[in-house]
């Protein structure tokens, strides 16, 4: 017998069934309208139902890793701009797949006409789903439980921009000690509680406390957490035991990595060298200045190598000799630099620095010594970031912005570095492609703040 839970999640299933069986019946149709009758072997029944479930698998996939199944933590317009761009990418591969069922290259305008109909139809779905959503999970009746101000204000930041999902309805300073956050608990009977900022054993009471009342709790981690995720898990003396080390990925892991990195850097530098050529001389012909900007950048161990980018601000931006971060509204960055940041075409440069070896394709974004010696001033496990080699992209650029806190950009390099893997990479990687077409990712800082720590003051 389902719970109630479980019947919610259920109408949730639905929902995202309808959008994905829709869209399977639109490329049914273009499949059999302009394909099928193509195929180097006609297909009988069961190649056509076989090239359809293939549809839906690739489809399916796409949408779930860019959030499109997402209906409890996404607006209405992220849910669109997921299934346009699952679109887009399921659009790619099942070209893909039918050049090769063809055997020659097939007309291309009806799978751009599939994937318009996709994205048309996602947007038709999007608000329904939406509103459908809020109606079977209305705002959870939510207390934040918090040790400071600064946790408190994390803890807020969530409810509040996510004001769909959580009501909060009371907020207790954990320090008043245990028994008075029971009872607050007791007397508030919220549906769920966010823990911000709370010791390890004061937060495992909490935690037991609310499970067994069944309730909610969303946890804000602290930088241990991600060094326990990061742990094995072993038998000893017939008991259970975690160890935690300094990252250790197989050598077979770095061998691929390091093998993947030549080709795709390779690829890219090939395939966009004609946009390379256009961004040069675009940047050459507006200010007659360099084309290229080095800075030296941290990788692995705290090694310091040079970084080249397609320079986007003006000639000396840093005469005066502070290193800080571009702001949201910076007068040293030029108009042709105001495009290539927004589009990251500046970041392809570093295909050489990926090429030498000094950065991968997935890593942490590697800071400025000058910047992450003010950062390690307040927090000196900044530095667990670089157990690894520095990457173009990862999981901070793909799930933060340019001006994220380094404390979160700290926890979320922890949570890929104890992840990290080779479908992890790849997942980061299709991820990015997300990401890209998103300008608030490359929000700036605020105008007088010289790095992301000031802004999240």
């Amino acid at each position: 017998m389902l719970n109630g839970r479980q019947k919610r999640d259920l109408i949730l299933l639905v929902i995202n069934i309808v959008i994905v069986t829709a869209n399977t019946l639109w490329f049914r149709w273009i499949w059999y309208k302009y394909y099928f009758a193509r195929l180097f072997i006609p297909f009988v029944t069961r190649g056509n139902i076989a090239v359809i479930a293939v549809f839906i698998v690739v489809y399916a996939a796409f949408a779930h890793l860019y959030g499109g199944f997402d209906l409890t933590t996404s607006r209405t317009r992220e849910l669109v701009y997921s299934h346009v761009i699952a679109s887009f990418m399921t659009g790619v591969v099942m070209y893909v797949i039918l050049w090769l069922l063809i055997r020659y290259t097939p007309q291309i305008l009806p799978m751009l006409l599939a994937v318009l109909l996709w994205s048309v139809t996602s947007l038709l779905w999007s608000k329904p789903a939406n509103i459908l959503t809020n109606m079977v999970y209305p705002p959870a009746r939510t207390i934040i439980i918090y040790e400071n101000t600064a946790a408190f204000y994390k803890g807020d930041q969530i409810t509040t921009r996510v004001n769909w999902r959580f009501k909060v309805v009371g907020k207790i300073d954990a320090t008043k000690g245990n028994e008075r956050v029971f009872t607050f608990i007791k007397t508030k009977q919220p549906e769920a509680v966010m823990l911000c900022g709370i010791h390890s054993s004061q937060r495992n009471d909490i935690l037991k406390f609310c499970i067994d009342k069944g309730i909610l709790v969303y946890i804000r981690p602290n930088i241990g957490d991600y060094i326990v995720n990061s742990s094995r898990q072993l038998q000893m003396a017939s008991l259970p035991v975690m160890l935690c080390q300094r990252a250790n990925p197989s050598v077979g892991y770095l061998i691929i990595k390091r093998i993947f990195d030549i080709i795709f850097s390779l690829a890219i530098l090939i395939v966009f060298s004609p946009l390379l050529l256009i961004t040069a001389l675009l940047i050459k012909t507006y200010d007659k200045g360099p084309i290229l900007y080095s800075q030296v950048r941290l990788t692995k161990d705290g090694k310091t190598f040079r970084i080249y980018k397609f320079r986007s601000m003006k000639v000396n931006a840093e005469s005066d000799g502070v290193a800080r971060l571009a702001s949201q509204a910076d007068d040293r960055i030029t108009p042709v630099g105001k495009f290539i940041r927004a589009t990251r075409i500046d970041e392809l440069p570093q295909m050489f620095n990926i090429l030498k070896g000094e950065m991968s394709v997935v890593g942490p974004r590697p800071e400025r010594p000058e910047i992450t010696e003010r950062y390690e001033k307040n927090m000196p496990e900044f530095t667990l970031r670089m157990q690894v080699k520095a990457g173009l992209t990862g999981y901070a650029q793909v799930h933060g912005k340019y001006n994220t806190s380094p404390y979160d950009k700290l926890q979320m390099d922890l949570m890929y570095i104890a992840k990290q893997s080779l479908a992890t990479d790849f997942r980061i990687i299709l991820e990015t492609v997300k990401v890209v077409f998103m300008p608030e990712s490359t929000e700036g800082i605020g105008e007088g703040e010289t790095d992301a720590e000031e802004h999240n003051v």
